[in-house]
């Protein structure tokens, strides 16, 4: 590796021993917020200095082999030592390539939670099931990572299907696992209703946003317009009783945002908002992106709305990720919440193409 990444890694070896230091000393546990600072950087450091420390373990092991095989006569243990010396090398490729992504710059929106909207999009009746079904898919995920799932507007349709719903998930690096979820999925399988058996296509819109703090979002109140009505469809026995649910009207942007999940108009009123800092927020960092189009076209796509990302093809049971060419033959279980092969693939695409172009500059 260069001398200024070793350089790095060696502070941040340090910076790692310091904070252990830190976290026992009394004036530090008794400060909550200094506690939980220094515990979140203890956890992220955890990981690289793990690493490292195998690295530098792996580097002895060579320097130790090395000199062992200039003084030893013996073939059967300099056939021992030539087999040591060759997987202490290996390794310390291994280690290498794992220590270059972990040193990559962080997406600092990782750990959030997330907010999720579905919107049925082409295809009528077909879109809106098919968008009913991705909103059970990603709940089955959700509680496959024993996150926590939160409704906050569902427009139902009589047949099954949904207009849109919105929803937020709980749970830490939601926002790194789901990111790479945003844009247009298309479905191509035959209808219920269809008598003559043809194939029809059908598309939705899935936006990925991570949950944002107030201080992140300049956003003023008297900007914002609310209006509160009935709620509609399911929700217990008292959700049709009282006028909680809650529009949002954001009246610089035009952004409209409804929320009825919650029998309390003061709770659907904090979603509201919660998604519209989130909406927001998602607006800014499009505009940053847009200023960084060299930096945008060397990355999976993880945020346009507009681009097809992923195709589920039904009579053939087989799912394709169109960002990074992957096919797999197991839509049955995608569509139960199994999306780790997809989003393992394209998270190590992700890094792929930032470490190339990260060798590129350098």
């Amino acid at each position: 590796m260069v001398i200024n990444v070793f350089d790095r890694l060696e502070d941040l070896l340090i910076r790692f021993e310091e904070i252990l230091g830190e976290l026992n000393e009394p004036s530090v546990v008794g400060n909550q917020d200094r506690f939980r600072r220094l515990m979140k950087e203890q956890s992220d450091l955890t990981p690289i200095v793990t690493a490292y420390r195998e690295y530098k373990q792996c580097h002895q092991d060579v320097t130790d082999s090395v000199a062992m095989l200039e003084e030893e006569h013996d073939d059967e243990m300099r056939a021992m030592l030539k087999e040591e010396l060759s997987e202490a090398k290996k390794r310390i490729e291994e280690l290498e390539n794992e220590l270059k992504i972990l040193l990559l710059p962080k997406d600092p929106n990782d750990d959030k939670n997330v907010i999720v909207e579905i919107r049925a999009g082409a295809g009528g009746d077909e879109a809106a099931l098919f968008a009913a079904e991705m909103y059970r898919v990603y709940v089955k995920y959700a509680e496959g990572r024993r996150w926590g799932i939160e409704t906050i507007n569902l427009d139902e349709i009589g047949i099954g299907g949904v207009k849109d719903v919105s929803f937020m998930i709980n749970g830490q690096g939601a926002y790194s696992r789901l990111k790479y979820e945003s844009g247009v999925h298309r479905v191509q399988r035959v209808p219920e209703t269809e008598s003559g058996g043809r194939i029809h296509t059908s598309t939705i819109t899935v936006a990925i946003m991570p949950e944002v703090e107030e201080v992140e979002v300049a956003l003023d109140i008297n900007d914002c317009k609310f209006d509160v009505f009935r709620a509609s469809g399911n929700g217990g026995q008292c959700v049709n009783t009282t006028d909680s649910a809650v529009r949002l009207t954001h009246l610089p942007t035009g952004i409209v945002i409804s929320c009825q999940d919650e029998k309390s108009q003061l709770k659907n009123k904090d979603k509201a908002l919660k998604v519209l800092r989130a909406k927001l927020y998602e607006l800014e960092q499009e505009k940053q992106h847009d200023a960084e189009a060299q930096l945008r076209k060397s990355q999976v796509g993880t945020g346009d709305r507009s681009e097809k990302i992923r195709t589920y093809n039904f009579p053939q049971g087989r799912v394709t990720d169109h960002r990074i060419k992957l096919t797999l033959h197991r839509l049955d279980g995608v569509m139960n919440g199994d999306l780790e092969e997809i989003i393992d693939s394209l998270i190590a695409a992700d890094q792929a193409a930032k470490l190339s172009r990260l060798n590129e500059q350098g």
